[in-house]
């Protein structure tokens, strides 16, 4: 393979040699722990988390207790939870700083991205 085919095989793309390279994201614990859930909760949990740092999310840790799915199945349920609050307080806290009040809307964003893998059957993490 030339260096043309390699810069296509970073980018994703089929070379001529048939071999595709795949990217995922490796997630820490606390992003990992971000539950799936419907579209309008994480639509409300968005709206909640830009008004109000952290309290969208404290409401999707009590979806994780609910049956919610997430990126961390070899974790019990309570650790999730309990992931989902530590990432709620972290972003109440450091709200006063504009931190967490950023973290907070980019949870929500993410908390939205995952809702509509879930819905529309998107190929998901593992």
């Amino acid at each position: 393979m030339d260096q043309k085919d390699t810069e296509m095989n970073e980018k994703g793309v089929t070379s001529s040699s048939g071999v595709v390279v795949q990217v995922r994201e490796k997630k820490g614990p606390l992003r990992a722990a971000i539950p799936y859930m419907p579209f309008p909760v994480a639509v409300i949990c968005l709206f909640l988390n830009t008004f109000v740092p952290g309290l969208g999310t404290l409401v999707s840790a009590f979806t994780v207790l609910c049956g919610a799915r997430t990126d961390l199945p070899d974790r019990h349920m309570c650790c999730v939870f309990w992931l989902n609050v530590a990432a709620a307080v972290i972003q109440m806290v450091t709200a006063i700083v504009m931190v967490g009040w950023i973290m907070s809307i980019f949870w929500g964003m993410d908390m939205v991205i995952l809702a509509s893998y879930r819905d529309h059957g998107a190929p998901q993490q593992v």
